[in-house]
Formats: structure tokens, C-alpha cells, sequence
């Protein structure tokens, strides 16, 4: 009875010592005071983690997970797999549910590279952004229907608009076709009725209508109406 007692004494002390090391082996600085090896933080006053993941002398690697306080619980709200050689990581949002928010890559706070948004409450994908180096939008953006067809489409330079827009019925049609420069409206445009019949077609300068504008009533020429002297005094 006695050995057993010692027995179960040396595994109760082993234990601790085991949980000790484990515990002194997190949240550790290097010797120039850099975070070093895993770490885990709590929400204040909480036992819940805010966040946990691993340094190397001050640079994350591997994967961080990141959390969000709901009803006293964590839940993950995003994770972020870090590259060793630079600072970009592949990052992915969540919902307090659980669903997938957007993913794509950021280099350090700045969205880099291909970027998917996705509907709140189905799986289908929203949209498709490309970000630039400074974190803006470039290039070509869409925007999908729950049901996966496009929506609209777009192009950006430099995170503002630039080029031909079009959007489109959910049936596939499309609705209206005009022109960004500088993120205004400028350069020639076209509307068209459910059927995909011509409705409207002319000209914007600086987000508004120049010139002469012909409007059809389906598909047949109704009017034209020429807005120069509207765009010219807008209070008119």
C-alpha cells in the first residue's frame, strides 16, 4: 500500500512538472526581447484566446488563429498562414457562425493579389477583386449572383474606376454598359430593356449626361433629348 501511495505520489509530481514545462514554453521572449516559439493571448479578464500562433524572433510563421468574443465563448474569426521568407500571409474571415467570410493573401495589413468575397447565406462566391502592391483594386473585378452568374463586371487602376462597366439580369442579359475614367462617370454609355432590347445610349462627361441622347421604347427610337446645356449648368 505503501509503494502504491509513493507510486501515484511520483506520477502526481511528474504531471505537474510536465504541465509546468508546457506552460514555460509559451509566450517566451528571445534575448533582444523579440517573441519567440508559441504564443497564446486571452481576452482580458477572460480565459478565452484572442489569439494563438508562433514567432520566430519576432516574425510570424506558420498558422495564427484569431479570435472574437460571442456571448463569453471565443470564436475563430479569422485564420493566417504566414510565409517564412516575407511578410504576405493567406488569410481567411469568418462569420460568428462559423461560415467564410472572404480569403485571399495580405501583406502585412494590405489585401494583395486575388481576393473572393463570398454571399452571406450561401457558400457561392460574391465577388472577385484583385488588389495591387499598395493594397488597392486593380484590374478586373466581378460580382457574382447567388446562383453563380455574373452580376456585374468592372475594372479598377489604382483603387479607383477605370474602363467599360457592365451589368447584367440575373437571366443573363445585359442591362447597362458605360464608361469609367478616374472614377467618374466618362465616355460613352448604353441601357438596355429586360428583353435585352436597346433603351438608352449616349455620352457622360464627369458623371453626367452630354450631348445628344437617343432613348428607344422596345427596341423602336422614341426621342432624343440633348442634355449639353443641362451638363454645362446643372441647375437648370
Amino acid at each position: 500500500m505503501i509503494k502504491q501511495k509513493k507510486y501515484c505520489l511520483t506520477l502526481i509530481v511528474i504531471f505537474l512538472t510536465l504541465i509546468t514545462n508546457a506552460q514555460s514554453l509559451v509566450n517566451q521572449y528571445d534575448e533582444a526581447g523579440k517573441r519567440d516559439g508559441l504564443w497564446s493571448k486571452n481576452f482580458d479578464n477572460t480565459t478565452q484566446p484572442r489569439y494563438e500562433g508562433e514567432f520566430d524572433h519576432g516574425k510570424e510563421i506558420g498558422l495564427f488563429k484569431f479570435y472574437t468574443l460571442k456571448q463569453g465563448k471565443s470564436v475563430l474569426s479569422a485564420t493566417k498562414q504566414f510565409n517564412k521568407n516575407n511578410d504576405n500571409a493567406d488569410v481567411t474571415f469568418f462569420s460568428s457562425k462559423g461560415k467564410k467570410i472572404s480569403e485571399g493573401q495580405m501583406d502585412g495589413k494590405l489585401y494583395v493579389g486575388k481576393w473572393l468575397f463570398y454571399h452571406n447565406k450561401v457558400d457561392a462566391v460574391m465577388s472577385e477583386d484583385f488588389y495591387n502592391d499598395e493594397g488597392q483594386l486593380e484590374g478586373k473585378k466581378t460580382i457574382f449572383y447567388p446562383i453563380g452568374k455574373i452580376a456585374e463586371t468592372s475594372h479598377y487602376k489604382a483603387g479607383k474606376l477605370n474602363g467599360v462597366t457592365e451589368v447584367y439580369a440575373e437571366t443573363g442579359v445585359l442591362l447597362k454598359q458605360y464608361t469609367y475614367q478616374n472614377d467618374e462617370l466618362h465616355g460613352a454609355a448604353k441601357y438596355y430593356d429586360a428583353n435585352g432590347k436597346i433603351a438608352a445610349e449616349g455620352v457622360y462627361q464627369h458623371d453626367r449626361k452630354h450631348g445628344i441622347w437617343t432613348y428607344y421604347l422596345d427596341g423602336e427610337l422614341e426621342k432624343t433629348i440633348d442634355h449639353t446645356r443641362r451638363s454645362q449648368n446643372p441647375k437648370q
